[in-house]
């Protein structure tokens, strides 16, 4: 088993014993994680710093939290050196080399963040967009082990994450919704392989369902494991709607089932109805069988003046 792979088993294994809020074991791993050498490209690769940070978070036990503090401790100064490192040696060429320059400039952004917003929040009132339109382009904040390099896709990972925490509920499932909010955005990057337009709508509705106060349950099945990550990231707009919408759009679409019948039957001119709006007897009339056999038929008249329509049994 490769280094990755082995990385990628102990993080599986950590987020487990977080979600069954059991940390047995979890020294021991700490422990293999300390004796392995590690690079920058493991860490983004398997994002074990994001496990082991849940650890420290959730455990009660102080020699596991001391250790995790050390852990991370130590991958931070390797990201420092990494960076310095970049800066001395030769500019890369080709794609290799744009991609370790997008990842220097996107960590330097992260470093001085928060000096940013500490200047934001003296002076005027920083206009925040709505949860409906997020935007792609500010600054982030998330933790470089979540990094992937693209400052668009971790715009985009952090307001998933926020999502996904739009209520407390989460901690009583036990999510990891930093780690979720990864697979998500992932698994629509590598739909798309570009942060075009289309990805950017699909992240916006993901993330806009997922803060809708009138469908919880859609946050809360996501959380739960109900639905699968995969899945929620090609969900359509009428899969993701809340059952309230969904039986509206039933009711909708038999009315206009009715309403197509009723315009092939032809209809016949009758002067015995007369407009509730208009006031007028110029009308059209149909009788279509929308209940059981034994039930009367309902009657459904247009009014040929105004295109008034009502119904009654």
């Amino acid at each position: 088993m490769g280094r990755d792979e082995t990385l990628v088993h102990i993080a599986k294994q950590l987020d487990k014993m977080v979600s069954r809020r059991n940390m047995d074991g979890a020294l021991a791993l700490l422990q293999e994680l300390q004796g392995m050498k590690m690079s920058l490209k493991s860490l983004q690769a398997t994002r074990i710093g994001m496990s082991v940070n849940l650890i420290r978070k959730h455990s009660t036990d102080e020699e596991i939290i001391a250790l995790a503090k050390i852990l991370i401790k130590k991958w931070k100064k390797l990201l420092a050196s990494e960076i310095s490192v970049d800066h001395k040696e030769e500019k890369p060429s080709g794609k290799e080399g744009e991609r370790d320059r997008s990842s220097a400039v996107v960590l330097e952004t992260r470093k001085h963040s928060k000096e940013k917003y500490k200047e934001r929040g003296s002076g005027s009132k920083v206009k925040m967009d709505p949860p409906s339109s997020p935007t792609f382009s500010s600054p982030t904040i998330l933790p470089p082990f979540l990094s992937t390099g693209e400052n668009i896709r971790d715009k985009c990972i952090e307001l998933l994450i926020a999502a996904l925490k739009t209520d407390d509920d989460y901690k009583d499932y036990g999510a990891n919704c930093d780690k979720m909010g990864a697979e998500i955005e992932d698994s629509i990057h590598q739909e798309f392989q570009k942060t075009d337009m289309k990805y950017k709508n699909r992240v916006r509705s993901r993330i806009s369902n997922l803060k809708d106060p009138k469908n919880p349950n859609l946050r809360k099945n996501v959380l739960s494991g109900a639905i699968d990550l995969l899945h929620f990231a090609r969900m359509s707009a009428q899969e993701m709607a809340s059952d309230e919408l969904k039986e509206l759009r039933q009711v909708i679409t038999k009315e206009a089932i009715r309403e197509h019948q009723m315009a092939k039957t032809g209809g016949t001119m009758s002067s015995l109805f007369q407009c509730g709006k208009c006031k007028k007897k110029n009308c059209t009339y149909n009788q279509v069988q929308t209940r059981s056999a034994d039930e009367p038929m309902t009657t459904f008249v247009l009014c040929n003046e105004c295109g008034n329509r009502w119904k009654f049994c």
